[in-house]
């Protein structure tokens, strides 16, 4: 099986580097850095790194669909900018889904910072994840690609996109919960503040599940650059 490798971006030149030369130590398929307009020189550093650097409208869920449209691998691998995966990964995600019934998966999550508290939540969400089969995008999502097509990839939508594909994934099959941690960033945390935080993701997810739009839990979600 062959995994191809799909990172959106926007505004990352600081971290665009480092996560190419993560993922290409896996020799992987493909590696596709999905642009969504840039205003730094996140694209001239991506195409110095020999990666295949394409350009889509804006928003993580369309950026996504752009890259796994141009994507040839088996499998697809979702990763942001700012999460590293295991030395691990590619024999992890080909021993999973080495079990047909399994249509994709994620990685635990540790998060870099050194605040105890950080230790509190990534227990906290792997166990969650792991009971609900719910990802984040956070975890590195993998999903194999004719499963991820027939869905017709992520809904179009601002936010919560990571939640709503995982939830009509496991409608299709068993979820992989792979005990091998991403490392992510925890600079979302660090910017208002670890407790503020759960408290506002948990608020706008017990929205997002009471049926409240996307469109309007985005106006109270700022991404961090």
């Amino acid at each position: 099986m062959t995994i191809s490798v799909i990172i959106p971006v926007l505004d990352e030149e600081l971290r665009i580097g480092e996560a190419i030369r993560s993922v290409s130590v896996l020799q992987p398929h493909e590696i596709l850095v999905v642009d969504g307009g840039s205003r730094d020189a996140t694209v001239p550093v991506a195409s110095r790194h020999g990666c295949r650097v394409v350009t889509a409208s804006r928003g993580r869920a369309l950026q996504m669909n752009a890259g796994a449209a141009l994507a040839t691998g088996d499998i697809l691998l979702f990763l942001h900018a700012d999460t590293r995966l295991p030395t691990t990964a590619a024999r992890d995600i080909t021993a999973a889904l080495a079990d047909a019934g399994t249509v994709g998966g994620r990685f635990d999550v540790r998060l870099d910072g050194p605040d105890p508290v950080y230790r509190l939540i990534e227990t906290f969400m792997n166990v969650r994840s792991r009971f609900t089969r719910i990802a984040t995008g956070d975890q590195a999502i993998f999903v194999r690609r004719r499963v991820f097509e027939t869905m017709g990839g992520y809904a179009p939508i601002p936010l919560m996109e990571d939640v709503e594909f995982s939830r009509r994934l496991k409608r299709r099959g068993r979820i992989a919960c792979l005990p091998a941690r991403v490392i992510t960033s925890t600079r979302r945390w660090e910017r208002d503040g670890p407790w503020r935080t759960i408290v506002r993701m948990w608020w706008l997810r017990a929205l997002f599940a009471a049926g409240v739009a996307p469109r309007h839990l985005a106006r109270g979600y700022a991404p961090v650059r």
